[in-house]
């Protein structure tokens, strides 16, 4: 596993951010994916928001992070509405996506210094440090001129979350940073995150569906469930919490006398 890092970025006495979600409901048409879901998450906590698929989850972090407005009830952060173009000049937000989302023509160093340079944050050598100490936090500075393409599954997740601590970020959002891989290296990303929340003063939000990364590393994990809130908890008293819904997730039975479970095993 990489070692704990050591950051040294400048951050010019930015704090970790409070986030406040009141009474937010998101639809589709006439599909409801979010309804009247309320959360205060405190600044510099690690906040994992767990549920089924098709529970809400990315939907919920999309409008946290500002990409879509909700259908009705507001996001704040540090006050501020986050779909607002004037709001992101306000606080530094990084957003590591499910996939990495990374340019597949240019190489990692490239991926990492395309944002600094288009919006000029600072001088060319700086980008080039940030950028490399960033690569060295994560333990992959040997891959920066390789492309995605030529990366595993693991090491494309520990790039997409380099590129978001370059931004020397006061909220990092994580869309299901453990999907696809396998469990140790879904310990090591659990590990990068609590690793740097520690180090780096950030708040934190992580959508899940993997208990073990939420039950771990989280300050407070929230339990969606249909789009609605069953659950926001420490994991200690979460794994106490006696709702049969928030129980069957936290601890899914397989029943053998389903008849389907049966064809299953005569078919194997």
């Amino acid at each position: 596993m990489p070692k704990k890092p050591n950051l040294w970025f400048a951050r010019d006495d930015r704090s970790p951010v409070k986030v406040d979600i009141a009474g937010l409901s998101k639809s589709y048409g006439s599909q409801s994916v979010l309804s009247d879901v309320s959360l205060e998450i405190k600044p510099g906590e690690i906040f994992v928001i767990m549920g089924p698929s098709g529970s809400g989850k990315s939907v919920l972090l999309r409008q946290i992070a500002g990409l879509e407005t909700p259908t009705a009830g507001t996001v704040r952060i540090n006050g501020l509405d986050p779909s607002l173009p004037d709001t992101r000049d306000r606080f530094a937000l990084a957003l590591v996506f499910q996939s990495g989302a990374l340019f597949n023509s240019l190489s990692v160093y490239d991926n990492l210094a395309l944002y600094p340079l288009e919006h000029r944050i600072c001088p060319k050598g700086e980008i080039r440090d940030r950028v490399m100490h960033a690569l060295r936090i994560l333990s992959i500075e040997s891959a920066a001129e390789k492309l995605p393409s030529e990366l595993s599954g693991g090491m494309k997740k520990r790039v997409a979350i380099a590129r978001a601590l370059v931004m020397e970020p006061q909220l990092i959002l994580y869309d299901e940073p453990t999907s696809e891989l396998d469990p140790v290296m879904s310990a090591t990303i659990a590990e990068i995150i609590a690793t740097l929340k520690e180090q780096f003063t950030v708040t934190t939000i992580v959508v899940s569906h993997d208990r073990d990364l939420a039950l771990t590393i989280a300050d407070r994990v929230a339990v969606l469930h249909q789009g609605q809130l069953r659950a926001v908890q420490p994991p200690a008293e979460l794994r106490r919490n006696t709702d049969p819904v928030v129980n069957n997730f936290l601890n899914p039975q397989i029943d053998v006398r389903n008849p389907r479970f049966k064809q299953l095993e005569a078919n194997s």
